[in-house]
């Protein structure tokens, strides 16, 4: 385990420089971009005074040449402080506390759908492989992997929410954990998970079929093992390595489909707060939530680097 510990303090390490490129490009595109937020509260308030734009672009440093821009906002960062919402005063850090838990909360319920639905529908794949439910499969996972999440999302209103009446159109006034909510997030759930569920139930059934022809699940049916055990204990455990190879990557795709399931739903996570924060040129929000994300995915690439030595013991970082 010595190696894997190195490993993992090697990869924490990696993840400062990292990060810091993807700050150096989110603020060069954010400052190529035509204004700023002091252009847009001037054409939100034609009466502002050139006096008080001059002094809110002085105290919100858009006078400072742009690198010197940069080395303010990176050195408040590498402190916690993410400087604050120039339109409201409010402190960014507080803005993503209060949007981070129903990001999290939609993006477990897009986890669960693609692996509730992933796995098991892979397996019967793979163990009926070339029939019909193989081929249903296929065509399941081709529409699923095509079909833009935002049309869905549009779809699933139409027809679950407008037609059906089972779900409402806006989310519920309550809690996170209560039932109404709960019932609420099925379908933004089953619109981010979608694609990913697809995609997994592919590398289910192409990891499945692949094992089943190795020497070992030979050698296990000439015991006389029964089927199921052969399929659920030794082939399904070495099938879920390349699962949790893709899953870790998917990990991007949810939280990047986030900013559009989000707005379609009207799901007030950070999703929908960065779509916000572009349209107002925010740029504390906007690098904030950037470099949340990309932190998000670094920690889950991680976490499946750690998960293959425990399903392959033969896996060694060393």
């Amino acid at each position: 385990m010595s190696g894997l510990r190195r490993f993992v303090l090697k990869r924490l390490l990696l993840t400062i420089p990292i990060l810091w490129g993807v700050s150096v490009i989110t603020f060069g595109l954010v400052y190529l971009t035509p204004g700023d937020p002091i252009d847009i509260m001037v054409g939100l308030d034609p009466d502002m005074s050139p006096t008080r734009e001059a002094t809110l672009r002085a105290k919100h440093g858009f006078d400072e040449p742009v690198w010197k821009q940069y080395w303010l906002w990176i050195s408040d960062a590498a402190t916690g402080d993410f400087g604050e919402v120039i339109q409201t005063g409010r402190p960014v850090s507080d803005l993503i506390i209060d949007r981070l838990p129903p990001t999290i909360a939609l993006g477990l319920f897009g986890w669960v759908f693609g692996l509730v639905i992933a796995i098991p529908t892979g397996i019967y794949a793979a163990v009926k492989k070339d029939q019909l439910g193989d081929t249903v499969s296929r065509f399941i996972a081709l529409f699923g992997i095509s079909v833009p999440n935002f049309w869905l999302g549009l779809m699933l209103i139409l027809v679950g929410a407008l037609q059906l009446g089972w779900w409402p159109v806006l989310p519920p006034r309550v809690p996170l954990t209560d039932p109404e909510m709960l019932w609420y997030l099925v379908l933004p759930g089953l619109t981010i998970g979608s694609a990913s569920a697809a995609t997994l139930m592919r590398i289910m059934r192409s990891s499945m079929a692949e094992e089943m022809n190795k020497d070992y699940v030979t050698a296990a049916r000439a015991k006389g093992l029964p089927e199921r055990t052969v399929i659920l204990k030794h082939v399904l455990r070495n099938s879920l390595i390349s699962v949790t190879t893709v899953a870790a990557f998917l990990t991007a795709n949810i939280l990047a489909g986030s900013v559009v399931v989000e707005t379609v739903f009207s799901w007030p996570g950070l999703g929908r707060e960065f779509i916000q924060a572009a349209t107002a040129r925010e740029v504390n929000v906007i690098m904030a939530i950037t470099l949340f994300i990309g932190a998000a995915i670094i920690i889950m690439n991680l976490v499946a680097d750690i998960v293959y030595a425990v399903l392959d013991p033969r896996i060694r970082y060393d």
